[in-house]
């Protein structure tokens, strides 16, 4: 690919993620609900199906953005939530920090 063209990808790519900053917002919002619900051993069958769902399409979004690591803590957290037991679940209040750590300016 040629420099313009890489350019334009860049871009396009700079474009999209700004366009969807507030649905990543409210998706890591809820991320952060979940935990909350989990540490304090009250999150519901439906929250952690959301919040599933919500970890596995960062994980496969945040590297197609540049943030490699973002997408791999979502993939812990969607991991914790696919087979949640009190230990693993336990482990979201830390994985949700660490996440929006990964993603400056959020």
């Amino acid at each position: 690919m040629d420099q313009k063209t890489e350019a334009k990808v860049d871009h396009l790519i700079a474009e999209l993620w700004r366009k969807n900053l507030p649905s990543l917002r409210d998706r890591l919002d809820m991320l952060d609900r979940a935990a909350a619900e989990a540490a304090s051993g009250k999150l519901t069958e439906a929250t952690r199906a959301e919040a599933q769902s919500i970890a596995h399409k960062l994980a496969g979004n945040l590297g197609m953005f540049g943030y490699p690591k973002g997408s791999e803590v979502a993939s812990k957290m969607e991991h914790a939530l696919k087979t949640p037991t009190s230990e693993t679940l336990l482990t979201l209040t830390e994985l949700a920090k660490q996440l929006r750590q990964t993603l400056p300016g959020l």
